[in-house]
């Protein structure tokens, strides 16, 4: 780093944003997930950031290549944002590659089936924006196990992929649409030879779990998206009426199947949450074995919470050290996963903060700490 923490940075980028003053191929605007970003590696740390015209951050172009820039001062060098080789490519009936999967900088992402029966109801989740994608014609509707290894291989070979994220959306049986990206997981796994995350809801039927792990997925995420019941019943009624509990029960399971580290949630923080009850439920997923990907809210534009604003770092600055001192505590970390988001960790600051260790908060020009941990593949 120049002059200026790497934590302290990709927490004010993630809470405020970055003005793209110079080419950036690498974006995301809607879809399941954190959306609405560019994707870029800094001072070789993955992050997603969401691009803002207003940002005291900007990223220019230099006689390195590119950099981040505030007040005139380069605080850290850019890579990774040149268009992923693969993306020209087409199926032999047509369909380009960049719509059945994305290079979220070195982890393959793809939803496998784009819609939801949340969607467009009364039980729409506030955060997502899994039908936009679809209407505006960057993604298709449901890709094949076959498409995906066929992307997958040359997502591998052209552009160095380490790991394949697979999700869906909500079905109304009694899986819950897991089977189905499972089998795409099992077709990226035995073609290109990638750890896969897959994931998907609680699945009503409890043998779900067994034929997902028979089918040699490395790993899973259930994301429960908020521990906050008010803030579920308010922004994701579906998964209110599914419960907590209900997480906690499939978590426990997958646990058993997986192995520890190997399950997943996602934790969004800035949606009004309690958070002394944020962190607590983090530790008591973390007491079994499941790693809470905290990240912060992120609007994507179209959907039902798009002018609500990102979190500022001073809040989420304090969850994420509490929960990763008890991630350390416990053994738990971005080491432990071998795929999926707890692996590539760029949504997110939390690994950053646990790599950091018990230093005192960071500053806005913090001084930098012994090297962070490096997590898959890092550009030239």
């Amino acid at each position: 780093m120049l002059d200026h923490d790497v934590a302290a940075l990709i927490m004010d980028l993630q809470a405020v944003g970055l003005r793209i003053e110079t080419t950036l191929a690498t974006t995301r605007t809607g879809g399941a997930g954190p959306s609405d970003s560019g994707m870029l590696w800094i001072d070789g740390v993955p992050v997603t950031v969401p691009p803002s015209a207003t940002s005291p951050y900007r990223l220019l172009a230099d006689d390195d290549g590119q950099g981040i820039y505030r007040d005139g001062v380069k605080l850290a060098s850019v890579s990774g944002t040149s268009r992923p080789r693969f993306y020209d490519l087409t199926t032999a009936d047509g369909i380009p590659y960049h719509q059945i999967a994305l290079l979220h900088l070195d982890s393959l992402a793809s939803t496998v089936v784009q819609a939801c029966n949340y969607w467009g109801t009364s039980d729409q989740c506030g955060f997502c924006g899994i039908g936009l994608s679809l209407a505006s014609g960057r993604t298709i509707a449901k890709k094949t196990p076959e498409m995906l290894a066929e992307v997958a291989v040359a997502a591998k070979e052209l552009d160095g992929a380490v790991d394949a994220t697979l999700t869906t959306g909500s079905s109304v049986a009694p899986d819950r649409g897991a089977l189905y990206v499972a089998r795409c997981g099992q077709a990226v796994k035995e073609a290109a030879g990638l750890p896969v995350e897959v994931q998907f809801e609680p699945p009503r039927d409890p043998t779900v779990l067994e034929q997902v792990h028979a089918m040699g997925i490395d790993a899973i995420g259930v994301h429960v998206e908020s521990f906050d019941p008010e803030v579920l019943r308010r922004v994701a009624p579906g998964k209110f009426r599914t419960g907590i509990e209900t997480y906690f029960r499939t978590w426990e399971r997958a646990v058993e199947l997986f192995g520890e580290g190997r399950v997943s949630t996602y934790v969004i923080l800035g949606m009004g949450e309690d958070p002394d009850l944020t962190v607590q439920m983090c530790k008591r997923a973390v007491d079994i074995g499941v790693y809470p990907f905290v990240v912060p809210f992120r609007p994507v534009a179209g959907s039902l919470m798009e002018d609500v604003p990102a979190p500022p770092r001073s809040y989420t600055e304090p969850i994420y050290r509490e929960v990763a001192a008890y991630l350390a505590q416990r053994g738990l970390g971005a080491d432990t996963a071998v795929a999926g988001c707890a692996r590539c960790q760029a949504c997110s600051s939390l690994n950053l903060v646990q790599q950091a260790g018990s230093r005192p908060p960071c500053g806005p020009a913090g001084t930098p700490s012994t090297p962070l941990l490096q997590i898959g593949k890092r550009p030239a």
